[in-house]
């Protein structure tokens, strides 16, 4: 949301929320950037909170605006507030400004020290319908594997989105909730592969996952030979 849209005086000074967007696609873990007017600054969906907001409305709003979804995983993960998070903000802020409209006013809020909410989102790739917003004219799926520098302490925050998504796998069953309704086990493997970072044994992996109990195997997806078809699965309801 463009903030001279609003008074500062319509939200929480000091508080903000940053949202981490992750989709599954072409086999490929990848997380939501926009970049700001006119410029080569990048950065995560972000926002203030209103004055008479809850952080978590703050998040899902936030989301909305930007992906056009409401009903996805959506969960807070970890409170960046270091002091050195801001240090750099008026100088990042001095290369966008004149394209935000801000004023010197606007500057000195906008630069001043913000805590900042970070929330994990999981969406459906197909399914997102990215609004840019006033303030930026790009968006990018970023590959979780090609860093590039964003705006303030962003790659931190998705760096510890990351790992929040590791320590999740099993016990918030994330992975699936990249995948479509039916799925192989080869599928699930991958993404699994991609977010720990490191390949895994085959019959290993599918045994784990079996042991879960949370999988109905379904008809075999033919794509070659029938001897050579993988099951299909779905999760339990």
């Amino acid at each position: 949301m463009k903030h001279t849209e609003h008074s500062s005086r319509d939200w929480l000074p000091g508080i903000s929320v940053d949202c981490v967007v992750f989709a599954f696609h072409e086999n490929r873990l990848k997380y939501l950037t926009l970049k700001f007017l006119n410029s080569d600054v990048w950065s995560l969906a972000g926002g203030y909170v209103g004055i008479q907001e809850s952080m978590n409305d703050a998040a899902k709003r936030v989301l909305n605006e930007r992906t056009g979804l409401t009903d996805v995983f959506l969960e807070q993960f970890y409170c960046f507030g270091d002091y050195g998070r801001n240090l750099n903000a008026r100088a990042e802020f001095e290369k966008i400004k004149n394209d935000i409209g801000s004023t010197t006013d606007d500057l000195d809020w906008l630069t001043s020290r913000f805590i900042s909410m970070g929330y994990l989102a999981i969406v459906d790739y197909d399914k997102v319908n990215v609004s840019l917003g006033d303030v930026s004219d790009e968006f990018m799926w970023q590959d979780v594997s090609e860093f590039k520098h964003l705006f303030l302490d962003h790659n931190d925050i998705v760096g510890k989105a990351l790992l929040k998504l590791r320590e999740c796998l099993d016990t918030k069953l994330i992975t699936f909730k990249l995948l479509p309704e039916t799925f192989t086990m080869s599928e699930i493997q991958k993404i699994y592969e991609i977010i720990l970072g490191t390949k895994i044994v085959r019959t290993n992996f599918q045994r784990k996952i079996l042991s879960l109990n949370i999988l109905e195997r379904i008809e075999k997806k033919f794509s070659g030979g029938a001897h050579k078809a993988p099951y299909l699965y779905r999760l339990k309801k």
